[in-house]
């Protein structure tokens, strides 16, 4: 990973995609700097979408007052707009049939790795997920790898997508994920080809749930605290931030506003 001194974009920068635990949050809560750095690259004139393993019900008072044109919650499977009126529109990836479908088989998945590995609780966000699951093993307790490797293992023994972020082990029906939802939103509010466009996009998380997202963006940064997740990481940043947390979030938001 170099210093992100040593980024020097070529095309202009048209938006920033971003996770949310640990990359903008710090010690859980996103400080008012890191909400005022994300208004200045929209003052910029750049698209800010946060794309998250948090659930929509989580995601939506933060899609409701945060200068961002969207969040894509469950890593991919659902997105918050706002709309004319000032309300928030749900977008969806998947119909409503295959959701409740979906939604039954995820439940037993659940109670089957709460039963069988030792310690394992469902996060506390859980009743606001519609599209996923998701296992706590560092927000508010404190998951031995083994045990996060048998929840991994117990998802994808159900025919599951399985992902760990700094906080979760996230798990869905279905083939959308972060990079996915990040080609799907920016087609659905702009009209665009992110893949066609990757160069004047940029990504910027802290965590294994990030790495697809680091090996397709050429524009990759990690916030410093990613050097917990190194180890792990067959796909690594290609930039990393001095700062941990939020603080790295705004390095990264001053460099790309002087850019502009």
């Amino acid at each position: 990973m170099l210093a992100l001194n040593q980024w020097q974009p070529t095309p202009p920068i048209v938006g920033l995609l971003t996770d949310i635990d640990d990359t903008l949050t710090t010690e859980g809560a996103v400080p008012d700097t890191v909400v005022h750095a994300i208004a200045a690259l929209k003052a910029k004139g750049l698209a800010v979408i946060p794309i998250t393993g948090r659930p929509v019900g989580w995601s939506e008072p933060f899609a409701a007052a945060w200068p961002v044109d969207a969040i894509v919650a469950e890593n991919g499977a659902v997105a918050l707009r706002r709309n004319a009126s000032g309300g928030l529109d749900k977008l969806y990836q998947q119909d409503e049939a295959t959701r409740i479908a979906n939604f039954a088989k995820m439940q037993a998945v659940l109670t089957q790795i709460e039963q069988t590995v030792p310690g394992a609780q469902r996060a506390t966000d859980s009743a606001g997920r519609e599209c996923d699951i998701a296992v706590d093993h560092s927000e508010f307790t404190q998951m031995p790898q083994a045990d996060i490797d048998r929840c991994v293992a117990l998802m994808q023994a159900a025919g599951m997508n399985a992902t760990v972020s700094s906080i979760h082990i996230n798990g869905w029906f279905g083939g959308h994920n972060k990079l996915e939802g990040a080609r799907w939103i920016v087609k659905t509010l702009f009209g665009r080809d992110l893949d066609a466009e990757i160069g004047q996009w940029c990504y910027i998380g802290d965590s294994t749930n990030d790495q697809l997202m680091f090996q397709h963006f050429e524009n990759s940064f990690g916030v410093a605290n990613i050097e917990r997740f190194v180890p792990q990481l067959q796909h690594l940043p290609r930039y990393v931030t001095r700062g941990e947390r939020g603080a790295g979030f705004i390095e990264l938001a001053e460099r790309i506003c002087a850019l502009k």
